[in-house]
């Protein structure tokens, strides 16, 4: 008995220090080293203020902002404590009710907007955290926008294409554009053009 209870700690110690250890903290130090933003959550940060994730959808509903997917986290929206979806089907009624609402709410604010609203901005992503939406979902929002802020539209459109990202190595994904950094960049602006450099002839 001793014999196999020897072996068997030891085995057990020198499995927990390594794996329980020593490559937990070398992988947390060889991500500090090489990959320090992604490591750190990818935050977004300007003036010494962190106004979210990269990685991590947020909630907009003024008309002035560019608006994210829908979603279905609980108890609230874009809550990473929970990601998931809504599990349901596409026949499912209450799916439908949900993309009816969605837009009925997309059609109040921009009436005047009879362009077909791109899919991803009625239904939700299966983590409920997608922080990106399609170039097409952004470019169907940009007149709202523009006209909530005063300003001009081809700007707001100018602003949706310099914020793109393409296909990761040209291949992999679809072009999309991160919402809270857009949204950032919606608010520098407009404080642009609202407050122009008072220094300037």
């Amino acid at each position: 008995m001793k014999d196999q209870l020897r072996p068997a700690l030891s085995m057990l110690i020198v499995l927990t220090v390594l794996t329980g250890l020593i490559y937990p903290l070398a992988v947390t130090g060889l991500a500090q080293l090489f990959f320090p933003e992604q490591a750190n959550g990818s935050l977004i940060v300007q003036d010494g203020k962190v106004f979210g994730s990269k990685l991590i959808g947020q909630h907009f509903d003024e008309p002035k902002y560019f608006w994210g997917r829908p979603s279905a986290t609980a108890p609230f929206p874009y809550n990473a404590a929970a990601s998931g979806g809504s599990n349901l089907g596409p026949t499912n009624p209450v799916l439908i009710d949900a993309v009816k609402a969605r837009v009925a709410a997309l059609r109040i604010v921009d009436p005047d907007n009879d362009l077909p609203i791109p899919v991803d901005l009625v239904t939700a992503s299966g983590s409920g955290l997608d922080p990106h939406i399609s170039p097409a979902a952004a470019s169907y929002q940009a007149k709202r926008v523009a006209c909530a802020r005063s300003l001009n539209e081809n700007s707001v459109l100018a602003l949706v294409s310099m914020h793109t990202e393409e296909r990761q190595f040209g291949v992999l994904g679809e072009p999309r554009v991160n919402v809270l950094e857009l949204n950032l960049a919606l608010d520098e602006l407009q404080d642009a053009v609202v407050s122009p450099d008072r220094s300037r002839p």
